[in-house]
Formats: structure tokens, sequence, C-alpha cells
């Protein structure tokens, strides 16, 4: 009797981890689903492995949490799984997906912003790239806190958004600050190469200087010709003469611009950008300049020449008289004429 009773004890207990083993077996070789599908799933930082698991269940790319978690908890990676966007899919392995999470780095939204974009273009770039909305771009970028918290002396981030190709893991939600924040991080690593270690102007003065090499962005796209533009520049700032610089007007035309400089356009007081009625620098910067045009703002070339027009071929003609500035004017226009 009791022996009968053992014998079927064991029988039953060998059932049992049959079964077990067969479940087991199941949960780390048979996916949810054959053929899989890819999801898109968000890993917040600080998240619990617990949540984690629930949420895959939920997106369909696992059947059982309990069993990810004694999984997790076997392998030891159970606090290796990373925070971002991930594209997982449902014809995965368990052990499959948990190698995923704890190894890939998500997600990458590529954001190419090159050299002499505004933020507002920048800000649609952002937006087309899947990052924010140009609206919550816009709103980080002047973000007081923000702005001290990188040393930035103006009421935006215009100008000090260093131009570069970002790859960034997006996050939940309609938040730009992550993105203005990577850009003016990238601004003050770059600045070390035009001010080496704390030599770099500060508050207005540093304002005045990414002003200008913002404007020296936008006047030429030679770098060959970047240190004798602001030199045109700085020896007009020194006599007091106007800078006269269609870029400044056309950025504060803003939307109204349509392509087409006006005289109008010229003579508008109202215009705080229009350095053709306006003596000194404009109120900020017009873009964001690249470091070329940083380390020429920062080291001009010493000649006296004081004016410059586009020839037509991507260079500029240098003057030194505005009779010199005049013909040298006339010339390219004739030029540009006949073609």
């Amino acid at each position: 009797m009791l022996r009968s009773l053992l014998l079927g004890v064991c029988i039953l207990l060998i059932g049992l981890a049959g079964l077990i083993g067969y479940k087991a077996y199941e949960f780390l070789t048979i996916p949810p689903a054959r053929p899989g599908e890819t999801k898109v799933v968000f890993i917040e930082p600080g998240q619990s492995f617990e949540t984690t698991a629930k949420m895959l269940v939920t997106e369909g790319a696992l059947r059982d949490a309990d069993g990810f978690r004694l999984l997790a908890r076997v392998t030891g990676k159970g606090g290796k799984v990373k925070a971002g966007e991930f594209e997982v899919s449902t014809g995965w392995t368990p052990t499959q997906l948990l190698d995923y999470l704890t190894t890939a780095k998500g997600v990458q939204h590529k954001l190419a912003a090159p050299e002499g974009l505004t933020m507002r273009q920048i800000a649609r770039l952002a937006e087309e790239a899947g990052l924010c909305s140009a609206g919550a771009f816009l709103k980080a970028a002047s973000d007081p806190k923000l702005l001290a918290k990188y040393d930035i002396p103006a009421q935006s981030a215009e100008g000090f958004l260093f131009p570069n190709t970002y790859l960034f893991t997006r996050k939940r939600g309609d938040d730009g600050t992550y993105v203005v924040e990577a850009m003016l991080k990238e601004f003050w690593k770059q600045a070390e190469a035009v001010w080496p270690g704390d030599t770099h102007p500060k508050g207005k003065d540093l304002l005045a200087a990414v002003t200008l090499a913002s404007i020296v962005e936008k006047e030429t796209g030679v770098d060959a010709e970047r240190p004798r533009v602001a030199g045109v520049f700085a020896n007009r700032l020194a006599r007091g003469m106007l800078l006269q610089t269609d870029p400044t007007i056309i950025y504060g035309l803003g939307e109204k611009f349509d392509g087409n400089l006006t005289r109008a356009n010229l003579e508008d007081t109202a215009n705080p950008y229009n350095t053709y009625v306006r003596p000194g620098l404009p109120p900020g910067p017009i873009c964001s300049p690249g470091l070329k045009s940083l380390q020429a703002v920062t080291a001009p070339e010493v000649h006296d020449l004081y004016y410059f027009v586009a020839t037509g071929e991507g260079e500029h003609k240098f003057s030194k008289t505005l009779d010199e500035h005049i013909n040298a004017v006339n010339k390219y226009q004739r030029k540009r004429g006949k073609k």
C-alpha cells in the first residue's frame, strides 16, 4: 500500500517535472507569433523590469511576464535592460528579446543640421526626423532655465545650435529639450577649438562674436574667404560704418521675405536687423555658424578692405574704396546679366 502510494507520488512528480520542463522549453523556444511582426516599444529611464515585461506582453512580443522575469534573474540581465525606443519582433524567442534589450542601442534618428540654418529651420528638421514637433523644439530653445544652464547670453538659442549630424534615441512625448540640449553641448565642445580653456568671451561679447560669425556664415560658403570677410566687417565696425549686409535684413523679414529684396526693405527702419540703416551688429545671430566662421571672427584677416561683391562663381571680389567697389559691382552684374 505504502509502496504503491510512493510510486504514485513519484510518477506524479515526474509528470509535473516533465510538464514544467515542457512549458519551460515551449516558453524559451517558441516565439509568440510566426511569422513575427515588428513592434515599436519605449522603455523609460528608471522603468522597472516588471513594468517592462508586462508592456512587452501587452505589445505581443512576449507571452509570459513571470517567465521573462525568471529568465532575466537566472541570466543576471535583469538590471541591464536599456532605456530608449526599440523595434522588437513578435517572432523572437524570449532569449533573443532579452539579449536585444540588453545590448542594442535602440532606434537612432538622424538630425542633419548643416551650417547656416536658422533656429526655425532646424526646428522643422527636428520635426521631420520625428524627434519632436517644431513648436516643442522652439519652446525648448527659448527656455530661460535651459539657456542659463548652458550660459547662453540671449533670449533664445539662435546661433548656438551647433551645426552637425546628430543621432538621437527618440523620447516618448513631445519635448524638444533633449535635442536642443545636445546641440548646445556640441557648441561648447566645438568652442574649445576657438577659445581653448576658459578664454571664451562672456555675456554680450560672446553674443557679439556669434552674431558676427553668423553673418560671415551667410555671406560666403568658401572657407578660405571667411577670415577676409570677417576682416571687412571688423574694419567697418572700427570706423563706425554701416555693415550693409543683405542676410541680416532677410532674417529680420522672416516669413515675409519672398526671395526679392526691395529698396523699401533696405530703407525699413522698423526692421531691427536692417544693417543698412542701423549701425553696429544686429540684435543677435541670424543663423547657426560653423566652426570656420567662429574661428574667422576670432582671428579676422588684417587688411584695408571695406567692400566685397559676389562674382557669380561662388567667390567674392574685395575692394578698398567705394569707387573700386562700384566698378566691381557693375562688372559682375553685367557678367551675370549676359548669362
